[in-house]
């Protein structure tokens, strides 16, 4: 019988997985990422949660897909999952459960937002151009860029799946140059959790 490279190690992959991730410095590049845009967020956060006390955001969302037709709302989340993804899809999610056909709006929903994100990509790649952003990253930023461009797969994966905007991840991926096929691949997840949203969300609203 023929060792396999995890008999010849005696690591599972799961091991093997964080072993690489420690030895490329993975852990350290989300490390000091997260510290670097802590700032930003929580600055995000409190202007957010300052708003939402004097405008209601959440109830305004709700109201505006109430008055808007489904075009209407249709269009305004593609704009939205387009240009930073901010507001919360399952507002969307929950209207597309109030309409006479929820699964056939909840996957117009999950296609817009793929598509979005598709877009966004582009829009990142846009960026790049601009003369002095293009300078900053391939003289102040390239070594930070070189490790991102291992990981962009897993940029994508969190975006898709975890309830963080899409939009941004996609842009970070254009800004990048990640492989746009990898975008396409991994982005797909996208779809896989507008899938199980829905099955919560209608079983429980």
């Amino acid at each position: 019988m023929k060792n396999t490279p995890k008999a010849k190690s005696g690591k599972s992959r799961l091991q093997l997985l964080h072993q690489y991730y420690q030895y490329t410095g993975f852990y350290q590049f989300v490390g000091r990422a997260v510290i670097k845009a802590l700032p930003y967020i929580l600055g995000a956060v409190v202007i957010i949660y300052g708003l939402n006390q004097i405008f209601n955001i959440n109830a305004g969302l709700v109201r505006l897909t109430q008055i808007l037709p489904a075009y209407g709302v249709l269009s305004f989340f593609f704009v939205s999952e387009t240009l930073l993804g901010l507001i919360p899809p399952e507002i969307f999610i929950a209207w597309s459960d109030k309409t006479t056909d929820p699964w056939f709006n909840l996957s117009l929903l999950a296609l817009l937002s793929y598509g979005g994100g598709l877009l966004a990509y582009w829009m990142g790649r846009s960026i790049t151009k601009i003369e002095s952003v293009h300078n900053y990253l391939e003289v102040k930023m390239a070594k930070q860029l070189k490790n991102s461009k291992k990981w962009g797969g897993f940029l994508i994966v969190v975006g898709a799946l975890l309830p963080l905007p899409f939009s941004i991840s996609c842009i970070a991926a254009g800004i990048i140059k990640f492989p746009f096929r990898g975008v396409v691949l991994y982005g797909s997840l996208r779809l896989l959790r507008f899938a199980i949203y829905g099955l919560i969300i209608f079983n429980a609203i």
